[in-house]
């Protein structure tokens, strides 16, 4: 073990003992309750039996993602690691081994004998990287990224990053604004694929009736939006009666949360939520379910796509384009900005601008999506 990993595994061990009585208390809580005592006490999360490729994800986006690499890697071993539940929950659809990824401190006893690694986007954790490496995995970074927005802080600890990057094999970059960021921290070894969402399969499960009015579907909305997009709903409503509005909050522990805000903000239109009646009738229907996005999708009009009317990030353009929604979303998309380029027809609003933007949607056509990906070199490279 080098000088710096030991450094490094001591700074992890520091900071462990320093949020034990956190993690504890986390462990409580309803969203945390499997994550928290799977990722730092290894409760119920033995290490891969042996497998050819193990996936590293973070979340909901990126655990969806890999869907059509693990379709077409059907003829090898799979293993998954996420971060969150959501993230847990999709890959358990998948036909693989599945864990959440232990605290960094428990990766020099959870890692076995990796063949291949995975690591999708900008989870750059230095002992998974190292360890994998120094254990004979060849270790690739896919639809790696960094954002316009976090460069300057990644440039300022270029010196650590270029040390993870050289336990890379290789990097697939999703532009080519990527790569030249990652080339300046250093980064040999990289090239640009693209991004892999392009590849998704995009289906509806369901099939619901498409109410007679104009749908509006409010999605994957987070803290500090809700509120903004019913004013605008309320504003338009007002020129527009035959028009009703889902909200499907990013976060199914905000459920109940987001419900008292509407009826809050909203005192006067009937509220019902989804668990109770998927008739659509109500003026608003908070969607308190999972799973239901592309359903609801391929019936709305309208698509205020959450998550960067706050400094979020945004999120996937390509699942509402799919159905033909006209798009509204925020100005803040600095973490999805390579899938907007591929999206035709998105207003870019602030908050107080919605009422404004779905009025506009009247006369703009619906967005689209031009672009495609091909993966069989990527599955190729993983295969070989």
């Amino acid at each position: 073990m080098k000088v710096f990993d030991l450094f490094y595994t001591f700074l992890a061990a520091v900071l462990f003992i320093a949020a034990f009585p956190f993690l504890l208390l986390l462990s409580f809580k309803k969203k945390y309750r499997h994550s928290v005592p799977a990722r730092f006490f290894l409760w119920k999360n033995a290490p891969f039996a042996p497998h050819d490729i193990w996936f590293h994800v973070c979340s909901l986006g990126e655990a969806k993602a890999i869907a059509p690499l693990v379709e077409l890697l059907s003829d090898v071993k799979i293993a998954i690691t996420t971060i969150t539940h959501t993230g847990y929950d999709a890959a358990l659809k998948y036909p693989a081994q599945v864990r959440y990824l232990p605290y960094e401190l428990w990766l020099w006893i959870w890692i076995r004998t990796p063949k291949v690694v995975v690591v999708l986007e900008a989870e750059f954790w230095y002992l998974l990287f190292r360890i994998a490496h120094a254990r004979g995995a060849h270790v690739i970074a896919l639809n790696a990224r960094i954002s316009e927005r976090s460069f300057t802080k990644y440039y300022k600890m270029r010196w650590f990053y270029k040390r993870l990057f050289t336990q890379c094999d290789r990097i697939f970059c999703q532009s080519t604004e990527d790569m030249v960021r990652f080339i300046a921290m250093g980064a040999t070894n990289v090239e640009v694929l693209g991004n892999i969402k392009l590849a998704q399969k995009i289906v509806a499960t369901k099939e619901y009736p498409k109410p007679t009015c104009t749908l509006i579907v409010a999605a994957s909305t987070h803290e500090g939006e809700e509120e903004s997009i019913v004013r605008g709903f309320l504003a338009y409503r007002e020129r527009n009666p035959n028009t009703r509005l889902l909200v499907v909050p990013r976060h199914p522990e905000r459920f109940e949360k987001v419900f008292g805000l509407i009826q809050k903000t909203a005192p006067l239109m009937r509220l019902v939520r989804w668990s109770d009646s998927q008739a659509m009738t109500s003026d608003i229907t908070l969607v308190n379910v999972m799973g239901e996005l592309n359903n609801l999708y391929a019936i709305s009009d309208v698509a205020i796509l959450g998550g960067a009317f706050a400094p979020i990030g945004g999120h996937n353009p390509l699942e509402p384009a799919h159905f033909g929604c006209k798009i509204i979303t925020g100005e803040h998309i600095f973490l999805q900005r390579e899938l907007f380029k591929y999206v035709h027809h998105v207003q870019f609003v602030t908050p107080e601008g919605i009422s404004k933007a779905l009025a506009d949607t009247q006369t703009l056509p619906p967005s689209q999506v031009d672009e495609t990906i091909d993966l069989n070199r990527l599955v190729d490279y993983l295969k070989n």
